[in-house]
């Protein structure tokens, strides 16, 4: 049966500290403490005295006072650890946790977790090519030395650092050592913990390089547990559930997060805010119940980047680039056909190329294949579509030998509409007004990653009219932008109105704008 050493690094909330480690041994589990050195002595000494004769709590023998990025945070990890394994030799797991960390799971189910697959839990990626580390220094973490921090003592952190690069001061990694990268939060197996400790006793220049390295807590464990665990025994992942926003802090969960937090593929969860006394104390019975079943989901991180995306419209596209480098032309003419149901607006697309010798392409932003001629490498991606859009336009309007063009255009990128709409090259729209039932709806919230078949019908309810909302809000931010060659069509207007904005649109005849409007099956879902 496992049995988990949690490792507890705490700083504040001593109450709290208490509570946790209460609750974890009361499932049999065991705790190891370390409280940070910067505290109040007396909070240390009030959970002392409150876990004294607790026989499956043990305090770390040495308290540092840690700072964010530093050696400390893993010094004080390998002290708790290190005190941990001496306490307690019947324990299976070492479990990393902090003082905001909440079970998510109950013991019960972690315990059966742990004992179904004989691994590790860590998050190592390459430090190089992972692509782990989105903003800030990179390689400047490790081929420099690091005594001061950044946070505390930028000047003279960045001094150390500029002086070493003029004196060319650089250094490696220690022989034989691939560097990994991930996060701190991991789960190791007994056997696991003892080839690490071993490892760092066998050789202290481990220690020696990444005592001086920047933020270690993010590589040491990662890259020494690599080196000694075969890959095929490593879940390269974090078991305790944490989500970061967009100027990387991590999400803080509240009482009304209580349903999605246990909707997760993870044992626990950072971090939960202190003042959420509720859903601490929720979890808290979680995680003593007895027989009780977890309907996984997984939707937190795309429920997270909807909610906070919204408002944010047309950002995907960046800046506004029609503004350098001149113009598309002003003796062309850009037609976009603005559509959230792609079916639709791909339809009209084809029956255009079927009538007309207008060129007409898809969604060249959004999917690989949208009909476009070969233009070489700038077209073989959509990340260089992307990034050389003005270039592929030109290019565009050069290999149709045309003066004119269709394409596709999803309306949640009003920067990217209007940034046409500005540029010298006439701009033509034609809005698809679409309504939006509830099949659709849901439809939708698959494909774009919102939903998945475990999602409870209750939270799916709930986001339709979320999802509704934001929809029309698309349209109608479309609509107030008021531009000058602006049409309509609609599942919903006489046949005789379509046909007059697709003849405005296209300037074509009106035989063959009435054609168009009547695709077969144009607006069916």
């Amino acid at each position: 049966m496992a049995r988990i050493a949690f490792i507890l690094l705490t700083h504040k909330d001593p109450q709290g500290v208490i509570d946790q480690a209460k609750r974890l041994t009361a499932s049999g589990d065991y705790v190891a403490i370390h409280y940070d050195r910067r505290a109040r002595d007396e909070e240390y000494r009030t959970i002392e005295a409150a876990l004294s004769d607790n026989p499956g709590v043990t305090f770390a023998r040495r308290r540092y006072k840690c700072g964010w990025g530093e050696w400390s945070l893993v010094a004080a990890s390998l002290e708790a650890l290190r005190q941990a394994e001496r306490s307690f030799p019947q324990a299976t797991h070492f479990y990393m946790l902090s003082g905001d960390c909440m079970p998510i799971k109950s013991a019960e189910h972690t315990h059966a977790f742990l004992e179904n697959d004989d691994c590790d839990y860590v998050e190592a990626v390459d430090f190089h090519t992972g692509n782990w580390i989105k903003t800030g220094l990179r390689e400047e973490r490790l081929i420099f030395r690091h005594w001061f921090n950044e946070r505390t003592q930028k000047w003279l952190f960045y001094q150390s650092m500029d002086l070493q690069k003029r004196l060319r001061i650089t250094r490696s990694a220690p022989k034989g050592v691939q560097v990994m990268i991930g996060s701190q939060w991991w789960c190791l197996r007994r056997q696991t913990v003892e080839a690490v400790l071993n490892l760092i006793d066998l050789r202290p220049e481990l220690v020696r390089f990444f005592r001086t390295t920047w933020i270690p807590d993010e590589t040491f464990f990662q890259t020494l547990v690599s080196h000694v665990v075969p890959k095929t025994q490593i879940r390269r992942r974090s078991p305790t559930f944490l989500m970061f926003t967009d100027y990387g802090m991590p999400v803080t969960f509240y009482n009304d997060h209580y349903d999605l937090l246990l909707r997760q593929d993870y044992l626990f969860a950072r971090k939960i805010s202190p003042e959420a006394q509720e859903l601490r104390a929720k979890l808290g019975a979680v995680w003593q119940a007895e027989g009780m079943e977890f309907a996984i989901s997984n939707e937190g991180p795309r429920l997270f980047r909807f909610l906070t995306e919204r408002g944010r419209v047309g950002r995907r596209f960046a800046a506004r680039f029609w503004e350098t480098d001149g113009s598309l032309g002003r003796q062309n003419v850009v037609c976009l056909i603005v559509a959230k149901k792609w079916h639709v607006a791909k339809r009209l697309t084809a029956r255009i190329r079927a009538l007309t010798a207008i060129p007409a392409v898809d969604y060249l932003f959004n999917e690989h294949a949208a009909h476009l001629p070969d233009l070489g490498g700038i077209a073989s991606s959509l990340s260089k579509r992307e990034r050389h859009r003005r270039a592929l336009i030109r290019l565009m309007f050069e290999e149709f030998e045309t003066r004119q063009l269709v394409m596709c255009i999803d309306p949640s990128a009003l920067s990217l509409i209007g940034d046409f709409a500005g540029d010298r090259a006439q701009t033509r729209i034609l809005f698809v007004d679409s309504r939006f039932d509830e099949d659709y709806l849901r439809g939708h919230m698959q494909r774009i990653g919102l939903s998945s078949k475990g999602m409870p019908e209750e939270v799916v309810r709930r986001l339709i009219p979320v999802v509704r909302s934001d929809l029309e809000h698309e349209a109608e931010r479309l609509r107030d932008m008021e531009f000058a060659n602006f049409h309509v069509i609609s599942e919903h207007a006489s046949p005789g109105l379509n046909t007059a904005a697709i003849m405005r649109f296209l300037d074509v005849p009106d035989e063959i704008a009435h054609d168009l409007a009547a695709t077969p099956h144009l607006f069916s879902d």
